[in-house]
């Protein structure tokens, strides 16, 4: 028995949607932001690169939904998104106003880590396009309606963006059950984004409402801790490790309060420094735990975006396997290769991420 009804690609202009910010990342290299001279443009999203990943890694249609304003760096943005391969008809331009009083859109300065140095976020993205949409803004109808999508994933980095974009968010799930489109949501919890529209305590408020209507939800134990009130028992303050057994508790409680979920998945990392991860993923379906292969002491180029990585191999392997265990192993390994090159997107391909969920190793391809 299937754990989820997905609709038939027949059926659907897209294989996925995603609806998120998308902001362009500027990246020092193996510098630092504070002494940088120059730096390598990239873009990125937390749920864009989720539908990134399944058009560029697994060949899926995929679409995003999003805003920009209306020049040059959105048009540059737009430009990499089109390398990627994700659909931009359903972007929505926004007048500049010339200096970005108004309207702007986000940038984010990231740096790698090594070693002992942990990464390093900076974001630029107050007032921006994506931050203002509102409810109305967006035709979910003719989406989820007319073109039609098999997957829709977004998450709380973009629900914490302003105080209209929750509406957003719950106007776009509750259009997308209207059609049978399976609806997936990455939790994220950032403390910096829910800082001044009221904290933690909105952070549950918003989240809450909306994982009513989610089926597949996506996030580790402080996600899970500060958006939606639960404890994992155990756990490493510093959240360095994982309580393995406290987390499956917490997912029994979770599933009383939400059954309508029918996935559950998290990655699991134990940071030993920067560049040297012990990396490995869960997830719940149907009362049953499936864990992924362990890659211990995975070395790192660039961890942003691993996460982002997992949820597009996760969402491929449920969509096209229909096994929740063989999902997660490809989640797995596709956020395992995602973290060996730079920038917030993959550059696996599905090849790639089956050769090492088979146990590949990394010997010189010929």
């Amino acid at each position: 028995m299937s754990i989820l009804k997905v609709k038939p690609k027949s059926e659907c202009m897209y294989d996925c949607i995603s609806l998120g910010e998308i902001m362009l990342r500027l990246d020092p290299g193996e510098g630092r932001i504070r002494n940088a001279r120059s730096f390598k443009a990239w873009e990125g999203g937390g749920e864009y690169n989720v539908s990134r990943g399944l058009k560029k890694c697994f060949g899926m249609d995929a679409a995003v939904v999003t805003a920009f304003a209306d020049n040059d760096i959105g048009h540059l943005i737009e430009d990499f998104i089109m390398q990627g391969g994700v659909d931009t008809r359903l972007i929505k331009w926004v007048p500049f106003d010339g200096i970005g009083r108004n309207v702007r859109n986000g940038i984010n300065f990231t740096e790698r880590g090594f070693g002992v140095r942990g990464a390093l976020g900076v974001s630029d993205r107050a007032n921006t396009a994506a931050a203002a949409l509102k409810k109305g803004d967006i035709d979910w109808e003719y989406i989820f309606g007319k073109l039609g999508s098999r997957w829709f994933h977004t998450g709380g980095i973009f629900a914490a963006l302003s105080e209209t974009t929750p509406d957003v968010v719950l106007e776009a799930v509750k259009a997308a059950k209207k059609y049978g489109t399976i609806v997936s949501y990455d939790l994220n919890y950032r403390p910096s984004l829910w800082k001044s529209i009221g904290g933690q305590d909105k952070a549950q408020e918003v989240n809450k409402e909306i994982a009513r209507y989610i089926d597949v939800m996506i996030g580790n134990e402080e996600d899970f801790t500060a958006s939606l009130g639960f404890e994992v028992e155990g756990n490493d303050e510093n959240l360095k490790e994982l309580n393995l057994d406290g987390y499956k508790k917490m997912i029994n409680e979770v599933v009383k309060e939400y059954p309508n979920f029918k996935v559950i998945a998290t990655t699991l990392r134990t940071v030993h420094t920067a560049t040297l991860n012990d990396w490995s993923a869960m997830c719940w379906a149907g009362d049953e735990i499936y864990k992924a292969n362990d890659y211990n002491n995975l070395e790192i180029m660039d961890r942003v975006g691993g996460g982002d990585s997992f949820a597009s191999g996760l969402i491929y392997g449920l969509m096209e396997k229909d096994d929740p265990g063989t999902a997660v192993n490809y989640g797995a390994a596709h956020g395992a290769l995602a973290m060996t090159t730079p920038g917030d997107t993959s550059m696996a391909n599905v090849k790639e991420v089956e050769r090492l969920m088979a146990g590949g190793s990394a010997r010189v391809v010929r």
